[in-house]
C-alpha cells in the first residue's frame, strides 16, 4: 500500500518533521506550534540520551502517577510547574512592568478563591499559635496615589510551616486566610502570626524524583497577596523574610530583591512580635487586559 508521493517516512532522522507535517492544515495554530516545538524537543532529548524500552516507561510511569496524585486537595501537575520554573517564567513573560510596580509571582499550589471578608484590624490567626505579626499595607498607584476600595487576599504558612489545607484536622477551617478592602487612602492593617519556611512537599512523584536528584525543596516564609482594583493589572505576589537563609534557593522562583522585607521586632498587645509596613504598586491595565 501506498503512503502517497507527500508522506515522509517515520525514522529516527524525519521524526519531528514527520510530527510536524501531520499538521499542515493548522500552521497558523498557535496551539499546534507549540506542541510541534514540545514535541521536537522530546524528541531531541530521546536521541541525545538514547534511552531504553525500559527506561523510558519508567519516564510514562512517572508522568502517570504525578497524574494519580492530583485530586481537589492537591496538584500535583501544577507543583511539577512551580519548580521546574515553567510556572514563574509564564508570569514573567505575561506580565511585564515598569520596576517602579510590584512584580509578580505564581500563586502557589494553597491558595483558596473562598478566603473570608475580614475587617481592617482584625486577626487571621484563628489559634493564636505563633510569634505575633502586625502587618500594614498600603496601595497605591504609580504615581503614588492611594486605592481605594482594592481588594486584597492573603495567605500564609503558620508557624511550623504548614498551610490549613495541608492540616485540616489540625488547623481551623480558613486559619491565616482573609479578604481586606483598602480604605479611602487605599489602607488596612491585620494582625497574624510569623510564618516558617517549608519544604516542598515530598511526598508525591515530583517532590521525591527532584530531592533524589539533589534538588533543592526549601521555601523560605513568606506571605501570599492577591490584589485586585477596577481599571488595574491584578497583583499576585508574595513578601519574603530578609533573615530567612533560603532566599537564594527558593523552590519556586519567587524571590525578588523589591519583595524582600525586614520584619522588625516590636510589642504587640504586651507580647515581642515583629511588624511590616507593606506597599503594593499597581498599574493601570491596557484595554485588553482590563479585570
Amino acid at each position: 500500500m501506498s503512503l502517497g508521493a507527500k508522506a515522509l517516512i517515520f525514522s529516527e532522522a524525519t521524526s519531528s518533521q514527520a510530527f510536524a507535517e501531520r499538521f499542515a492544515l493548522s500552521a497558523e495554530s498557535k496551539v499546534a506550534q507549540l506542541l510541534t516545538a514540545a514535541v521536537t524537543e522530546v524528541h531531541n532529548l530521546i536521541k541525545r540520551f538514547r534511552p531504553s524500552q525500559d527506561e523510558w516507561r519508567k519516564v510514562i510511569d512517572f508522568l502517570t502517577e504525578v497524574g494519580h496524585a492530583s485530586d481537589e486537595r492537591r496538584q500535583e501537575w501544577v507543583l511539577l510547574s512551580d519548580l521546574i520554573g515553567a510556572s514563574a517564567l509564564v508570569e514573567d513573560i505575561n506580565t511585564r512592568r515598569p520596576t517602579s510596580a510590584t512584580p509578580n509571582t505564581i500563586r502557589g499550589p494553597f491558595f483558596r478563591s473562598d478566603a473570608p471578608v475580614r475587617a481592617s484590624g482584625a486577626s487571621i490567626s484563628l489559634d493564636g499559635i505563633g510569634e505575633p505579626l502586625a502587618v500594614s499595607v498600603r496601595v497605591q498607584d504609580l504615581d503614588g496615589l492611594p486605592i481605594a476600595g482594592a481588594e486584597v487576599v492573603t495567605w500564609q504558612a503558620n508557624a511550623e510551616g504548614f498551610y490549613e489545607n495541608q492540616q485540616p484536622d489540625l488547623q481551623p477551617e480558613h486559619n491565616l486566610r482573609g479578604l481586606f478592602h483598602t480604605d479611602a487612602k487605599g489602607r488596612f492593617d491585620y494582625h497574624s502570626v510569623m510564618p516558617a519556611g517549608y519544604g516542598v512537599p515530598n511526598d508525591g512523584p515530583v517532590g521525591r524524583l527532584l530531592a533524589d536528584a539533589g534538588y533543592p525543596l526549601r521555601r523560605p516564609a513568606h506571605l501570599h497577596f492577591v490584589i485586585r482594583a477596577k481599571g488595574f493589572e491584578t497583583i499576585t505576589t508574595h513578601i519574603y523574610d530578609a533573615s530567612d537563609p533560603h532566599l537564594a534557593e527558593d523552590a519556586l522562583f519567587g524571590v525578588r530583591p523589591e519583595l524582600i522585607t525586614c520584619f522588625k521586632p516590636t510589642d504587640i498587645g504586651g507580647r515581642r512580635g515583629r511588624a511590616i509596613d507593606l506597599t503594593f504598586v499597581m498599574m493601570r491595565a491596557k484595554p485588553a487586559r482590563a479585570a
